[in-house]
């Protein structure tokens, strides 16, 4: 139900759009000094602390419930220059496994890392005690935190008032987008082609092109053409089945919950008519053999395989999700079996709202553990990371080598930095893989001091330097510039995301939120799979069991709390 990661901002989840691929995401369009002047540098870069100078070499242990290769940061372009600057290097470890169960093990053992990355677990590590409050490392020792996180201090305290993570992201200005770096439905170039570029706007035109061409072409080197699939498999990527369903009637990812322009009040659709329309589409695109049913089943490297093998002409997720496979096949070079990005709803009345508004998420960061060995040289290390050349380290890569500055103070790619920003293991081995998001940094939609785009896709001479031929040949057909002008520009919503309201653990509304979640994991693949002639008496015994839950109860928590929102109070 639940988006839990916010996009990268890196070249290859920015441009996803060109490249076919933050959240990333999850992800993350932190907003905070609007406008489209830049931050302040680094006025307070320089620490007077006795101890700034310390560079003992140490290694820390982190943990992230993302999925990633382990590595040792020194191993990274990247991890080794901050390394050099700080003495610290990092054992960075990821989730292998079941997130519930890997956080319950932590929580029962008292055996914690010295700092995690806990995604959607945040609420349990919270209440179970596993972090240190911030409040005052950081007026001691971090003045560029001060400096990016200070006027969003009061969004991300605690009950009690204080500060035990670092969000990933306040926006420091900003800046938009020019690709589609969070949810669309994909739909791999040929079929537009071939039908000569229509207009694609509502599900049932989406689905009718993909038959047509499935028809034409049932195999794709002598394996069956799959018409549509999406990510559900793993239990951390349901949401990319059900999420659809909100965007499909013209809202944006607010989760589980869609929020009243007017009113403000929320509801959830889980089990509603938005969500039946669309269950019923799938179900009646699997009966024609169009729909993968191994969307359920497949884990994430077997979802990208298929995506890569150019077999899958349609599918829903957020670019983040996708990266790996879509910056492949865009080095493979076959413009053709790359994907457009369409903002689909249900009908032709309806505002598509895809793209997200300007946001912070506070539900998502990195925090110090309780066992951490030496909190004072982390958060350090973090306030270093804050620091205006750093940023730019971990987004753009090193001066002259991955990046150079024009004549004009801006900075722009060749053709085969570019490659290397999007290549998979460019990524990896350089580091921008593990230090682009889950670290203290400014917001994706950010603009440096120098009027420089923070995220590299969000640089327009950069997003223009990324097209292939294809893209530009794809672009002008349809009459645009950028990936992102054929869907509608976000209405202002000030307290997007509704995903990011903290539960706690053990609240009726935490309760509900994972009951009607397994729910839905349930029913939905017996929906979609069954015949159409059982749909009906699925769904009537679905419905009935939602309705078991308290569903006004939830409505009425995020409702005041969206409202909290809306009137400053977070």
């Amino acid at each position: 139900m639940v988006n839990k990661k916010l996009l990268t901002v890196s070249l290859a989840a920015a441009m996803l759009a060109v490249t076919a691929s933050a959240c990333g995401g999850n992800n993350d369009n932190s907003n905070g000094n609007s406008g489209n002047s830049g931050n302040s540098g680094n006025a307070a870069s320089n620490s007077s602390s006795p101890e700034a100078d310390d560079k003992t070499p140490v290694t820390f242990s982190y943990y992230s419930f993302s999925s990633q290769k382990d590595t040792l940061a020194s191993d990274t372009v990247i991890g080794k220059e901050l390394q050099k600057q700080t003495g610290v290097d990092w054992k960075m470890e990821f989730l292998v496994g079941d997130p519930q169960t890997k956080s319950g093990v932590m929580i029962a053992s008292g055996d914690y890392p010295d700092v995690i990355v806990p995604e959607g677990e945040i609420d349990k590590l919270l209440d179970a005690g596993a972090f240190i409050p911030l409040d005052d490392l950081i007026e001691k020792y971090g003045p560029n935190i001060k400096r990016v996180y200070g006027p969003y201090f009061d969004k991300f305290r605690q009950a009690d008032g204080k500060m035990y993570f670092l969000p990933f992201g306040a926006n420091q200005g900003y800046i938009g987008d020019p690709g589609i770096s969070q949810g669309a439905f994909w739909i791999q170039r040929s079929v537009l082609k071939e039908a000569g570029y229509p207009k694609i706007k509502t599900l049932d035109q989406y689905f009718d092109l993909i038959k047509q061409y499935q028809e034409k072409h049932p195999q794709v080197d002598g394996k069956d053409t799959i018409g549509f699939a999406s990510l559900a498999g793993p239990a951390d990527s349901f949401f990319s089945i059900t999420n659809p369903s909100m965007h499909l009637a013209g809202y944006p990812n607010d989760g589980d919950v869609i929020v009243d322009m007017n009113t403000h009040e929320a509801k959830t659709y889980a089990a509603t008519d938005i969500e039946k329309k669309w269950l019923q589409k799938l179900n009646e695109v699997n009966a024609e053999g169009l729909f993968d049913p191994e969307t359920f089943t497949a884990n994430k490297d077997q979802f990208l395989a298929k995506l890569t093998s150019g077999r899958v002409l349609g599918y829903f997720n957020y670019a983040w999700q996708v990266g790996d496979a879509t910056n492949n096949l865009k080095k493979a070079g076959i413009d053709e079996k790359r994907y457009a990005p369409l903002p689909i709803v249900f009908d032709e009345n309806t505002k598509d709202q895809y793209v997200d508004p300007p946001s912070f998420v506070n539900n998502r960061g990195i925090g110090i553990s309780v066992k951490a060995k030496d909190p004072v040289r982390i958060i350090k290390y973090f306030d270093n990371l804050l620091k205006e050349e750093n940023q730019v380290l971990v987004q753009w890569g090193v001066k002259d080598q991955n990046y150079t500055v024009d004549a004009n103070g801006r900075y722009v790619m060749s053709a085969q930095q570019i490659a290397d920003r999007n290549d998979p293991e460019k990524k990896r081995t350089i580091g921008w893989q593990y230090f682009e998001y889950s670290w203290p940094r400014y917001g994706n939609n950010s603009v440096l001091a120098d009027g420089n785009a923070y995220g590299v896709g969000n640089q327009p001479e950069v997003a223009y330097a990324g097209y292939t031929d294809g893209d530009k040949a794809l672009l002008d057909a349809y009459g645009v510039k950028t990936f992102s002008e054929y869907f509608s520009k976000p209405d202002e919503r000030a307290w997007y995301p509704a995903w990011s309201i903290n539960k706690g653990q053990g609240t009726p509304e935490q309760i509900f939120q994972q009951k009607a979640g397994d729910l839905q994991k349930k029913f939905v693949p017996k929906l979609v799979l069954a015949k159409p002639s059982e749909f009906d008496s699925i769904w009537n015994d679905y419905v009935g069991q939602m309705g078991k839950l308290d569903v006004k109860g939830y409505e009425t928590f995020v409702t005041k709390v969206v409202q909290d929102r809306i009137a400053g109070k977070w």
